[in-house]
């Protein structure tokens, strides 16, 4: 048999086939167990984010952060030389963004002061003083920031216009009543201060008063509210006007009533000649933008009730018919046989006069009735 021979000579021939050797793995790169918190990727990513947030508060210090990120990001950084650039660039370029420009003639504080309707009383505030005589060879001072005046203005008003000059605006009641300011447009402004942050930022405090209220006389202090004038005895139509000239009462606040129950107030216009006897609230007391007044009146023929009779229950005018109607109403003040039902007398024809033949009906002149 020769296939014994044929096969061994085959396994001479053929060469054994080799496979390459496998790749050495790389080695791993063991974590360094002394590896500083601030030397890994999301640490030096935040210093870099952090440049601008420090330079908002302080340039100085913003400054310090930016060197360190720089630092950082080239100190045993594995990132490749086009990623540390950039960021080095971009850090640079996020604290340029929030520097302000360094203020040229140095911070402002002034307080302006409005009169008691909280219009200006004149144009005080940030008036720019003359300098005074400079040593020989000192530069003369320059003038301090000036703002425009926004006294008398709406608070929302002054805002916007102080915003769009540049301004950071803040606002505070400006009495000592401790309200809120919840909307600026039912707000005067009285006084103004104006200064600069430590980064460099022009500012200006508003101190406002509600619309319609006099500004108190310097800031924080309480305010000056009118105080009810004496206007006993005086027609409706005078007395309406001082209580209007008040300037804290609406038109709308002031009403007119009788000062007798039994009393009627005729047509708007037609009580312009009736008097005062009693006010609320009373002369002297304060009247401030809540106050409601009331003046009860009466017609000048009535005089007023006595003085003891102000408080407590209204007092009534005579109506000796007791037909309704208060006697200097009533054209027969002096029968009590008239009534509605009857105005002309009882129903015995002893007081019918003009009536038709027999006497069988009544006529009622000069009565209401009719």
């Amino acid at each position: 048999m020769t296939s014994r021979p044929v096969m061994t000579l085959l396994q001479k021939r053929t060469p054994p086939m080799h496979h390459p050797p496998a790749p050495p793995a790389p080695p791993s790169r063991p974590a360094t167990p002394g590896t500083r918190w601030w030397l890994t990727t999301p640490a030096r990513v935040g210093f870099v984010l952090a440049v601008p947030l420090l330079g908002l508060v302080n340039t100085f210090l913003g400054f310090l952060l930016l060197v360190f990120a720089i630092v950082l990001i080239w100190k045993d950084n594995p990132w490749q030389k086009g990623m540390k650039v950039a960021a080095t660039i971009g850090a640079m370029a996020l604290l340029g963004a929030v520097v302000p420009d360094p203020p040229k003639d140095g911070a402002s504080d002034t307080v302006a002061q409005a009169d008691g309707k909280g219009a200006a009383k004149g144009r005080t505030a940030d008036t720019p003083t003359s300098p005074t005589p400079s040593m020989a060879g000192e530069p003369t001072p320059k003038p301090r920031p000036q703002a425009a005046d926004y006294r008398g203005l709406r608070l929302d008003k002054a805002r916007d216009k102080a915003e769009a000059a540049g301004f950071g605006v803040d606002d505070h009641n400006t009495s000592d009543d401790d309200k809120r300011i919840m909307m600026r447009s039912n707000w005067t402004v009285c006084f103004q201060k104006t200064g600069w942050t430590s980064s460099g930022t022009k500012t200006i405090d508003f101190g406002a008063v509600q619309t319609g209220a006099p500004c108190p006389e310097a800031d924080g202090g309480a305010i000056p509210w009118p105080k009810m004038p004496d206007l006993v005895w005086k027609t409706w139509k005078t007395a309406q006007k001082e209580v209007l000239d008040l300037g804290v009462v609406p038109d709308h606040h002031l009403r007119a009533d009788t000062a007798y129950l039994n009393d009627t107030l005729p047509d708007e216009g037609e009580y312009d000649h009736w008097r005062v006897c009693v006010t609320d609230p009373a002369e002297g007391a304060e009247v401030t933008l809540d106050t409601w007044v009331t003046l009860e009146l009466t017609h000048p023929d009535n005089g007023c009730p006595e003085p003891d009779r102000k408080d407590g229950d209204h007092p009534r005018l005579p109506d000796r018919d007791d037909d309704g109607d208060p006697d200097y109403h009533d054209p027969f003040p002096g029968d009590r046989n008239r009534n509605s039902t009857f105005p002309n007398g009882l129903p015995d024809h002893s007081g019918s006069s003009g009536g038709s033949s027999g006497g069988g009906s009544w006529n009622c002149p000069h009565t209401r009735w009719c």
